[in-house]
């Protein structure tokens, strides 16, 4: 069974927050959910470059975080949709907020990142 090397740190909402949300598609997940994306061969298609694996892993923790939930349509082959739990549903203004910013800084933000790989 896994056990964590370090220990977790939730002294504040920033360090609840990244515990949630740390994961590199978690984000895009969230967000390609809410806008009606749900099955996930569609989100595969939203974010080409995550493997299936590992946004199974991370759809699986943000379920467990109870900010999505899975369906399961009783049909062959299996049918899976994801939907927003009214909690997710709290984080996507935060989600647009920092869109938002990120869409207007974008050039200053990508000369950065592409100076600093």
């Amino acid at each position: 069974m896994y056990e964590r090397k370090i220990p977790l740190n939730l002294n504040c909402g920033l360090d609840l927050i990244g515990e949630v949300l740390y994961g590199k598609w978690k984000i895009r997940l969230l967000w390609f959910i809410n806008q009606g994306h749900q099955r996930p061969s569609q989100l595969q298609r939203k974010i080409p470059d995550a493997s299936r694996r590992v946004l199974n892993i991370q759809l699986k923790e943000l379920e467990g975080h109870e900010l999505v939930t899975k369906k399961i349509y009783p049909v062959v082959p299996p049918k899976v949709e994801y939907s927003l739990t009214d909690f997710g549903k709290t984080l996507i203004p935060v989600i647009s907020v920092l869109g938002q910013w990120g869409d207007e800084n974008e050039e200053r933000l990508r000369s950065l990142i592409l100076k600093n790989p």
